[in-house]
């Protein structure tokens, strides 16, 4: 796969290097001379050149890219590779840093955004999801068709422990991706039976999340003995 990234510092370098790690060409692109080490990640492909450019991103044949990240410190800079990389060259998944929180409306599929990142946000869900026992927590949001990667912790008391996976009517629109539980990934079978402190996670509608956390936590009056 042809990835290219939009911003040279601390993250695009980090995230070349990893997908380098697992076979990927990658080429890095920034504007600053300083920024343009090839020292740092030496087996990628560099560019220094205005990544918001035409002409910039022609010589990156875009065009043959199936990735561009815009992991600038800039949000402007981020939204116009965005848009570009969309509109222009037809790229099919388009991945963005969100710098600054109170931006992170615009960062959406109508600036070509496919998947928005905003550190604070997730770093604020990995909090939430390392504390919170039956609250819905909203991992990472995907801009095209407004669905979200959600986790819920399943408590004690939730009416579905012990019922088979297959057999829950899950909301439309949501589907559970895996399931962990005791420090092993599953991947969901119909056969499966749910279990207290089973870590589920789920890509869902936006507008479904409250009827699947409803579904998940427990109900008044339920607490798993006989009554």
């Amino acid at each position: 796969m042809r990835v290219v990234i939009a911003g040279a510092g601390a993250v695009g370098c980090s995230i070349a290097a990893e997908l380098l790690e697992n076979g990927h060409d990658v080429l890095l692109i920034d504007r600053s001379p300083q920024a343009v080490s090839v020292a740092r990640v030496p087996e990628a492909e560099w560019l220094l050149a205005d990544a918001c450019e035409i002409r910039t991103l022609d010589d990156a044949a875009l065009e043959r890219c199936q990735v561009v990240i815009a992991a600038s410190g800039d949000d402007k800079v981020n939204l116009v590779v965005s848009l570009l990389a969309k509109t222009e060259y037809g790229v099919p998944r388009v991945v963005a840093r969100v710098n600054d929180p109170e931006n992170e409306w615009l960062f959406n599929d109508s600036w070509g955004v496919d998947v928005a990142v905003s550190t604070p946000r997730l770093m604020s869900a990995l909090v939430e999801e390392a504390v919170s026992v039956g609250d819905l927590v909203r991992l990472l949001r995907f801009s095209q068709g407004e669905a979200n990667l959600v986790e819920l912790t399943l408590p004690e008391g939730a009416a579905l422990v012990g019922t088979r996976v297959g057999e829950v009517d899950w909301p439309g629109d949501t589907a559970l991706v895996t399931i962990i539980r005791g420090g092993r990934v599953l991947t969901p079978d119909p056969d499966d039976a749910l279990a207290a402190g089973d870590e589920l996670l789920f890509v869902a509608a936006q507008d479904r999340e409250a009827q699947l956390e409803q579904l998940l936590s427990p109900r008044p009056g339920e607490t798993g003995e006989a009554g």
